[in-house]
């Protein structure tokens, strides 16, 4: 009788433990794991994040590069840009087409000496891919028709 009790008592244990490991184990299951979980985003900005250049030269892949800058607007204005907050203000306003800050007239008066500028903008605008650049036939050209924007002003 001994005998018989011990092993109803040894196999209701077993039963318990195994109970219990199959409902940690189940617990365990239905928390889900990091690799598991949908990815979250890490900012509620798109990006946008620019480097902007000045340099001597006709075409963008050939030019000196003489100044160059980045230009982060998503969160806020940031970078290297000396008036960052300025900039993207601007590139809010033209919705980040470049080419609608290059105004087509300018008011200042230059000579008609041959030094190409380029200028160009590479990277991230509002999640979209940015490459653009534009050639000036020297730097008061460049300068007259780009002088309202704080974009270029560097």
């Amino acid at each position: 009788m001994r005998y018989i009790l011990n092993t109803v008592a040894a196999t209701a244990t077993a039963a318990a433990l195994l109970l219990t490991g199959t409902a940690a184990a189940g617990a365990a299951q239905a928390q889900p794991t990091q690799a598991t979980q949908p990815a979250q985003a890490k900012s509620l900005y798109s990006p946008s994040a620019l480097v902007l250049t000045i340099g001597k030269g006709e075409d963008a892949a050939t030019a000196t590069v003489d100044r160059a800058v980045t230009l982060n607007c998503a969160p806020r204005p940031d970078g290297t840009h000396p008036m960052p907050a300025a900039a993207c203000m601007e590139l809010r306003i033209v919705d980040g087409e470049f080419a609608a800050l290059a105004d087509t007239s300018s008011t200042k008066t230059c000579t008609r000496q041959w030094a190409p500028v380029v200028v160009t903008a590479q990277g991230v605008w509002q999640g979209k891919r940015v490459a653009w650049s534009a050639t000036f036939g020297n730097e008061c050209e460049m300068e007259g028709r780009l002088a309202q924007g704080a974009v270029f002003a560097f």
